[in-house]
């Protein structure tokens, strides 16, 4: 199945190093950045895993979990985590799915059979605290992805479900932001931005980034 933006995230129960996991009631009222790597032992993933490991306080501060999956089995997981702590000078501390039955990978669709016939893609999946799908990105596994660029998106989501703005091109936290174009009454954009705003067009208005 082909998961678009909005779209409840499928649930699913299935193994990982960290035990049984059953997704919606794993993610509970936080945010989830889910993750498919090709395969174990893999040197793209390694780097991955070992850099997701070291934004555990990022993502607390976001309220988000982190989750991976690969086809392998749990032991090979347990195995490779063991790698990735030497070489990522790190400890891995999310938990990592086993679908060696490609049962979630089908739930979303991280077989591109055109690309490889039996190893998952390298998809991303952000979804909210009510389960729906806010991100997907997919990268050919032989690039790495830029987390950086996902917490960036994920801070743009979390500001603009707050307010009624946008975030620009290459917006950065602290930048300023896009009042939406919806809002036209005067008095509440005067309330909601007390900062003010510069009109580069009417329909292009800059503020300061509110508080969140």
């Amino acid at each position: 199945m082909s998961i678009r933006l909005g779209d409840i995230a499928p649930d699913f129960e299935q193994d990982s190093n960290e035990g049984r996991i059953r997704f919606h009631e794993w993610l509970g009222d936080s945010w989830g950045v889910l993750f498919s790597h090709p395969a174990d032992f893999t040197p793209v993933c390694t780097t991955e895993l070992g850099f997701t490991a070291k934004l555990k306080d990022q993502f607390a501060q976001r309220n988000v979990k982190a989750i991976a999956l690969s086809v392998d089995p749990v032991d090979s997981h347990i195995k490779w985590i063991d790698d990735i702590n030497e070489t990522q000078s790190t400890a891995v501390n999310f938990p990592i799915l086993a679908d060696a039955d490609r049962k979630v990978s089908e739930l979303y669709d991280l077989i591109h059979p055109n690309a490889n016939d039996t190893l998952t893609v390298r998809s991303l999946f952000v979804i909210d605290p009510n389960k729906k799908v806010r991100l997907t990105i997919t990268y050919p596994a032989s690039t790495g992805r830029n987390f950086n660029e996902i917490l960036r998106v994920i801070d743009s989501l979390q500001l603009t479900d707050e307010h009624k703005v946008a975030t620009p091109a290459n917006w950065q936290v602290g930048d300023e932001v896009v009042i939406v174009p919806s809002l036209k009454d005067e008095e509440e954009i005067q309330r909601r931005f007390p900062k003010g705003y510069r009109a580069v067009k009417p329909y292009l208005r800059l503020t300061p980034q509110p508080n969140r």
